[in-house]
């Protein structure tokens, strides 16, 4: 499936940009036209079977001239002695050795020093089915995309995982797509590929070095409007995997905040890209309601401890109100910003129209806490909470329908200051 969209009126076509013009390459290529890396650390156990078995699959499927780097990430174990001895041994595979830790490190040193028009990477315990591979990087090769990642969410992808990891890849997939408003399903599968042309110029432009490398590199690519890829694949999860759940997820959250707050402000490197910078996302309405969703909630608990903060000393109805009003603001720059991907010029407007909305919200959670004092004998904190989130809800309903027809609406002309084509 191809997260790219053409995003002009139906039935006219967008001109080819020279600039993006990709070229099948030749079938007689006789240097290594793909080269695929494989980050270990303290792989001992697992690194010769599986870049053996990685060899077999490319020499017995694979079409063109290929190279298998192994990037060693600082290694302490017997690992760098295998990857060498496998390097002497094997014609198409080398190794690299990096003294500090990191897979966005080991593919950054690894895919710039290479030549091979594509680049890939999987893991060293093969988790991912290897029939996937020409798929992966087949449009690639033709020029049909810039970039080709495996996706384990996908329907026809076959994946054998705990509940616990599960729940995990799916929680922080769906949470980039509330947050980053991103199109594509699953970040952080160990199975991508990206043409050469189009890393030169990604690279200098992805900060992370560990484990958000993925996750980064895909969302500047997308807002580029660069073409991604996506595979279905068959994953078996690896029991014996080293990596820190705990500490990733920590920092991949660190990652999240620093793209969403990069994004919130307009400054995502993507201009750099020699694309036009900031292509808005799907604008359907379940991609719109997905990040609306998402501001949402980090907008109620935003209003919840407001509202504790200010109940006792302004009172239940102010503090409702201020909470209710400092939130409205913020949700509105938010979702003007995030949820239809517009900004510059018409702020004060979106936000005038943006007050008008939550005049009607203050309506209904102010009614429902005079109704709930009215026939509730001295109703304790917990049931004004309960019953203002309840009312929230019910305003929240009402403020994307009007945000969506009335305070942005998608018909509004491009004057030139939204984030792209409506």
């Amino acid at each position: 499936m191809d997260r790219h969209r053409d995003e002009r009126p139906h039935g006219e076509r967008r001109p080819p940009d020279p600039r993006t013009v990709r070229l099948p390459l030749p079938a007689d290529h006789t240097e290594p036209v793909l080269d695929v890396v494989v980050p270990v650390f303290n792989e001992e156990t697992d690194l010769e079977p599986g870049v053996r078995r990685l060899h077999a699959h490319l020499r017995e499927t694979f079409p063109y001239p290929f190279r298998i780097t192994v990037a060693d990430n600082a290694s302490t174990d017997a690992t760098p002695l295998i990857a060498a001895r496998l390097a002497a041994e094997l014609p198409e595979a080398r190794w690299i050795r990096l003294e500090e830790k990191g897979r966005g490190r080991a593919l950054r040193t690894a895919w710039s020093a290479s030549r091979a028009p594509v680049l890939a990477y999987l893991d060293v315990d093969l988790s991912t089915e290897l029939n996937a591979l020409l798929p992966l990087v087949a449009p690639l090769i033709s020029g049909h995309s810039d970039i080709a990642i495996g996706t384990r969410l996908a329907r026809g992808s076959r994946v054998v995982r705990g509940p616990r990891r599960e729940i995990i890849s799916r929680g922080y997939n769906a949470l980039l797509r509330s947050t980053l408003a991103v199109g594509f399903s699953d970040a952080q599968c160990g199975f991508k590929a990206v043409r050469r042309d189009v890393a030169e110029r990604l690279l200098p432009l992805v900060e992370d070095s560990a484990w958000f490398f993925d996750t980064e590199l895909l969302v500047i690519a997308e807002r580029a409007g660069l073409r991604i890829h996506e595979v279905p694949v068959d994953w078996v999860d690896d029991p014996d995997s080293r990596v820190d759940l705990v500490s990733t997820v920590v920092a991949d959250l660190r990652g999240i905040a620093r793209i969403g707050r990069a994004l919130a402000r307009g400054t995502l490197p993507t201009a750099r890209l020699g694309r036009s910078a900031d292509v808005v996302p799907p604008d359907s309405l379940t991609a719109q309601l997905l990040r609306f969703a998402g501001i949402g909630v980090v907008s109620t608990v935003g209003y919840v401890l407001l509202y504790a903060a200010l109940r006792p000393v302004t009172g239940p109805q102010a503090a409702n109100a201020w909470a209710l009003l400092v939130c409205a603001l913020a949700n509105t720059a938010a979702n003007r910003r995030l949820t239809f991907g517009l900004r510059g010029g018409g702020a004060l407007r979106h936000q005038v129209k943006g007050l008008a909305v939550f005049g009607l919200g203050l309506a209904l959670t102010s009614g429902s806490l005079a109704a709930l004092h009215r026939w509730a004998q001295a109703p304790g904190r917990a049931a004004e909470i309960t019953v203002l989130v309840g009312a929230n809800l019910a305003a929240t309903l009402l403020r994307f329908a009007l945000l969506r027809t009335w305070v942005f609406p998608a018909s509004a002309p491009d004057n030139g200051t939204s984030g792209g084509p409506r």
